[in-house]
């Protein structure tokens, strides 16, 4: 299949090349491989790490932060200049800017040839073609619910882990946040889906997935005989799948964080030591602006049943700081909030008005260069958490995913540990896919340093020629 070429386009080639720009968080990391995917099932395009060389150009987009729709035009701003010297490259932009702007996108920038929501990605080939044949934009943000994923190929394995999403959207209507509104309503899939599409993966050699959904715990997904199963019996249907050795998944809401879920936590082991459960405010008259539905001692408590069954488990959530009206006492719940529970990490941000929310009308009196004090106290504070948590597996002896070389030297490996820590150690390339057995050594900003004990499961003899000096 060529690509359509102009006198100042690369050489004629029999491949045609795809360039995807990603923002935003790990549903749209999935998403962004399922472009990849559907196109190179139906168009045999392959994927570029430079734009200049690509036929297609998607960006994929977040607005969960302010500013979201400028990052946007920017990046588009660099892409027109590339369609100027090369009038048949095609422009799309995808994901929850584009549901939320919609053709209003394509008329302040009418180089777009394609608009396109996280729900019609796999739409991607038809409406390629149909800018083809027309020779004119086109826009398709509706919300065709599970069609989505009917229409997916199979998936494609890239390293020993994976995201599979198994729901679409959230029906919380959280005051700050745009989801609803450009990801839809909670739809999940079907448990034999999902099933089918982990499998798939592990005999790719996958060894660890990471479940997603923006509410991913709300999941309630159809069983063959037509029952709804909750989100603790997916986990267990996944754990039964041969060759998945970890599970992890983001993002729950504490509303529905269920006794079930916490016994799940205690039935498989599969399930890792970690936990990401986002909360956003220690105080309750902030979490009752916000719309969250909980307060913060309906958290605590699910903390402390959480930790009765795995009482070593480490937390991460999301924190706004600086939402409207938050005076300096209900900042201080919040510090005293993650001194009581211990988090182990946090995504924190400044409040920042997303547009259509209800949070928007909100008067926000808060001084930025209050927020920004705030914000830096309080990361200040999770640090020295983070920093206490690694320096406390000093000494310790961890059960790594060896996930492939390290990047800074070719002789380490490196993997990760069930709390998600980053670790380095001298070891074979051929651990690669495969848990092994880790001395913590020392602890560094952003990674641990290890030495290798065991493989903990079976793993074909390393190279005996190897130099043991290289490879222990």
């Amino acid at each position: 299949m060529s690509t359509l070429e102009t006198k100042d386009s690369p050489p004629v080639t029999m491949t045609p090349k795809l360039y995807i720009q990603t923002n935003g968080c790990q549903m749209n990391d999935y998403d962004s491989d399922k472009m990849r995917d559907v196109l190179h099932a139906s168009h045999g395009f392959e994927l570029v790490d430079d734009p200049k060389q690509a036929d297609v150009l998607l960006l994929n987009t977040c607005s969960i932060r302010e500013k979201a729709q400028e990052k946007v035009f920017s990046a588009l701003g660099k892409w027109r200049i590339i369609k100027t010297k090369r009038p048949n490259v095609i422009i799309g932009v995808g994901g929850c800017v584009a549901s939320q702007e919609g053709a209003d996108l394509q008329k302040r920038a009418p180089f777009v040839d394609i608009v396109f929501g996280p729900q019609t990605l796999h739409r991607l080939p038809q409406l390629l073609d149909q800018v083809r044949l027309q020779q004119k934009p086109v826009v398709d943000i509706s919300f065709p619910e599970i069609e989505k994923f009917d229409a997916l190929p199979e998936p494609r394995a890239e390293g020993v882990k994976a995201f599979v999403s198994v729901m679409e959207g959230c029906s919380k209507y959280c005051s700050f946040c745009v989801v609803p509104y450009t990801r839809g309503e909670e739809i999940s899939r079907p448990v034999n889906d999902v099933i089918a599409e982990i499998r798939a993966l592990a005999k790719q050699g996958v060894r660890e997935v990471n479940l997603l959904g923006q509410n991913v715990n709300a999941y309630r997904g159809a069983l063959a005989d037509g029952d709804i199963a909750e989100f603790s019996l997916l986990l267990h249907c996944v754990a039964a799948i041969e060759g998945i050795d970890r599970i992890r998944f983001t993002t729950s809401h504490p509303v529905e964080f269920t006794d079930s879920l916490i016994e799940a936590f205690a039935e498989i082991p599969k399930l890792v030591n970690h936990l990401h459960l986002p909360v956003q405010s220690g105080s309750n008259r902030i979490l009752k602006m916000m719309k969250r539905g909980h307060q913060r001692e309906d958290y605590i408590e699910t903390i402390r049943k959480l930790r009765l069954v795995r009482p070593d488990i480490c937390l991460s959530s999301d924190f706004i700081i600086g939402f409207p009206g938050e005076t300096d006492a209900e900042f201080e719940e919040t510090m005293d909030f993650i001194n009581d529970i211990g988090f182990d990490l946090s995504f924190s941000f400044i409040y920042s008005p997303r547009p259509g929310t209800p949070a928007a009308d909100l008067v926000d009196d808060i001084a930025p260069e209050i927020k920004k004090q705030r914000l830096e106290r309080f990361q200040q504070r999770i640090n020295e958490m983070t920093a206490a948590i690694s320096h406390s597996m000093i000494d310790t002896v961890q059960t790594v995913l060896v996930e492939g070389q390290a990047k800074k030297n070719p002789l380490q490996m490196q993997g990760r540990t069930e709390n998600n820590r980053v670790v380095n150690f001298i070891g074979h390339p051929r651990l690669a896919g495969h848990f092994v057995d880790v001395y913590i050594a020392e602890a560094l900003p952003n990674s641990l340093r290890g030495r290798l004990i065991s493989t903990a499961d079976s793993l074909i003899n390393t190279d005996s020629t190897a130099p043991t000096q290289q490879y222990a």
